[in-house]
């Protein structure tokens, strides 16, 4: 059966890459990510592009766009650039956590994704039929105090620079959160994959009312396994089954370098990793025994075939125009 991850960073552009991929069976869609003024980030997009275009089987790409500049032709700009993008075989659209979290307006407040400034770009999207991947906010340990025992201790310990606890004056996750959920309500004919859970990775039942409330939104499971497996087996198993047809399969593998730049040695290890990280993400979704993940040692969700085939392949196909 393919697979389809359906949130990665990967520059597999090797021969030894596009093997992993047929063997396995997957295919990637690969997300631009705009991390905020002058970030490169159209060249690393048109890597993606280059992949999609020559191995259409293996890879699709997802553009982005700037944050906000204060010109009075930002969004006239912003679509144009989507029109390219879209004619050059993109078929989604990301937003990225530096909105409602460093990007500011120019009287200092925070800009938040619900801003009206972003109200052409979602209208647009939503008229021609594209997804729009959003990650707004953070896990919840951002705002908490660090915890070696939490999963998203390594990042907040090497990256501080987005742990907000004890920092005044920032958005909370809550409000984060609420932002988002705003254009859901506001845009409902707007196709939005939560990444990494919607940002809710602590509770299925957050994830699940918002699913109830809005039928426009799905999540996807990105860099969020661990998580899962932090919480009740039963729940989130019931998650699943309760909302089929609602998550799709995501890891967030980030690998930016040119697999053709590195020497044999880095790329032995990096795919070595890749097909690590896949056999573990599907053992937790496949098998009901125990396996380790994150250093836990928990109990594989055991989902019947039919759920694993919308989360593997059908959500990713009817909620994402183009990807097949």
């Amino acid at each position: 059966m393919l697979r389809i991850d359906a949130h990665v960073h990967y520059n597999g552009d090797h021969e030894e890459c596009l093997a992993l991929l047929e063997r396995l069976d997957l295919k990637l869609l690969n997300v631009s990510v705009a991390h905020g003024p002058d970030d490169p980030w159209r060249d690393r997009a048109e890597a993606f592009r280059a992949l999609a275009q020559a191995h259409p089987d293996r890879y699709a790409w997802c553009t982005t766009f700037d944050e906000p500049d204060g010109a009075d032709d930002y969004a006239e700009r912003v679509i144009a650039g989507l029109e390219e993008d879209l004619s050059r075989g993109a078929i989604a659209c990301k937003v990225w956590k530096n909105i409602g979290m460093s990007a500011r307006k120019p009287s200092g407040a925070f800009l938040m994704v619900d801003d009206p400034a972003f109200d052409p770009i979602y209208t647009y999207l939503a008229r021609e039929g594209r997804t729009l991947l959003m990650h707004i906010g953070e896990p919840l340990a951002c705002w908490q105090p660090l915890d070696e025992r939490d999963p998203h201790y390594a990042y907040y310990s090497t990256h501080p620079e987005w742990h907000m606890y004890g920092r005044a004056g920032y958005p909370s996750h809550a409000e984060l959160i609420a932002a988002r959920d705003h254009v859901l309500e506001k845009f409902p004919e707007l196709q939005v994959v939560g990444a990494h859970l919607g940002s809710l990775e602590y509770d299925v039942h957050e994830v699940a009312k918002r699913l109830e409330r809005y039928p426009n939104f799905v999540v996807d499971t990105s860099a969020r396994t661990k998580d899962l497996a932090c919480q009740d087996r039963e729940a989130v198993r019931a998650f699943f089954e309760a909302y089929p047809d609602r998550v799709l399969f995501g890891t967030d593998a980030v690998i930016r370098d040119s697999h053709r730049a590195m020497s044999r040695e880095e790329r032995e290890a990096a795919l070595a990793r890749m097909t690590e990280r896949y056999v573990r993400e599907f053992a937790y979704y496949e098998s009901d025994g125990e396996l380790t993940v994150a250093g836990r040692t928990v109990h594989g969700l055991g989902l019947a075939s039919e759920v694993l085939e919308q989360l593997y392949y059908g959500n990713a196909v009817r909620r994402i125009a183009g990807l097949i």
